[in-house]
């Protein structure tokens, strides 16, 4: 079968838009607008969340799928406190000097997770650079809890790059998460500006040595576009995690949280979206999720069900 590929969308969009004022707000477009969250169902999920103490990264990130998922009673939990030590510029989450960690916080997500009756879960955190092992073992802790409770709840973790922090992925990998994702965020050549604190030949060994550890493990990993990369670097992106057998990929759209963050450069079309989806489907991935509002835990559990069908149809099943 031969798929045909709008040759407009092999050129740069909007270039103009590239090096614009950083003071300069870009309206959003109609594609990218939500429904302000309210529904009751959204306000049962942040009781509980309130109840058991615990932060999300839809409220810390300000995730506009939040009204959806909440609605939904999915949230994806981030573990070891609101505070990072890393200042990515793109990321609404406090920088400082974290607190020590919550004894309490394995058993108070596991005890969500039931409560909501979640079948997926997915779990991040905040960089703990000032960790010896990066919360790794707290990683496998949280991980551990909710296998004793939810025993039949999957469970995606959404890490740290553990850099300089040796034994640490072990430590994570030998808990037995079902997907293990790490965000590589933007192309390489964005890194200085955007994760300053973060390399990306690091990441990408980073999500080989998983499967080198645990081949039945699924990958994944994400980008956001709009920061001014070219469509050459993504293709040359996705090669990269193709290379480290990387299983799922998302991309979507940068919103710039405020002023202060990163400029957004421009708002990538959905028709963009559709061709990334693709060239990553057609390069070997197993499944891409590619649009304006795709967040790396925006419908992970229906994903991961996709994901499994996909290894056993490749397996012959």
């Amino acid at each position: 079968m031969v798929t045909l590929i709008d040759n407009s969308l092999l050129r740069p969009r909007h270039p103009e838009k590239e090096h614009r004022p950083d003071n300069a707000v870009l309206r959003k477009p109609d594609w990218i607008r939500v429904r302000a969250p309210g529904s009751p169902v959204y306000k049962e999920t942040q009781q509980i969340v309130r109840e058991n103490n615990l932060v999300t990264v839809c409220e810390e990130a300000g995730c506009p799928n939040i009204g959806e998922c909440w609605s939904k009673k999915h949230a994806t939990m981030m573990i070891m406190g609101e505070i990072c030590t890393r200042a990515c510029a793109f990321c609404n989450v406090r920088t400082g000097l974290p607190g020590p960690l919550d004894p309490h916080e394995p058993e108070n997500v596991a005890k969500a997770v039931q409560k909501l009756g979640l079948e997926h879960v997915v779990i991040t955190s905040v960089d703990r650079d000032d960790l010896a092992d990066g919360g790794a073992r707290h990683f496998a802790e949280v991980i551990l809890a909710i296998r004793a409770s939810n025993p039949r709840t999957t469970i995606e973790i959404l890490t740290p790059d553990f850099l300089r922090k040796d034994g640490a992925l072990e430590i994570v990998v030998a808990a037995k998460p079902d997907v293990f994702n790490h965000n590589l965020e933007t192309v390489p050549s964005k890194y200085l500006k955007v994760r300053p604190g973060a390399r990306y030949f690091h990441s990408i060994r980073l999500l080989q040595k998983v499967k080198e550890l645990d081949p039945t493990m699924f990958t994944k990993s994400g980008i956001m576009v709009g920061l001014g990369e070219e469509r050459n670097e993504v293709l040359q992106l996705m090669d990269d995690l193709r290379s480290a057998d990387v299983d799922f990929l998302t991309i979507g759209q940068y919103l710039q949280p405020t002023k202060k963050h990163y400029p957004l450069q421009r708002f990538v079309t959905p028709e963009e979206f559709k061709s990334y989806a693709t060239v990553a489907t057609a390069k070997g991935f197993s499944l891409v999720s590619s649009s304006p509002l795709t967040r790396s835990s925006h419908h992970a559990g229906e994903d991961f069900a996709r994901l499994r069908t996909a290894r056993l149809q490749k397996l012959g099943y």
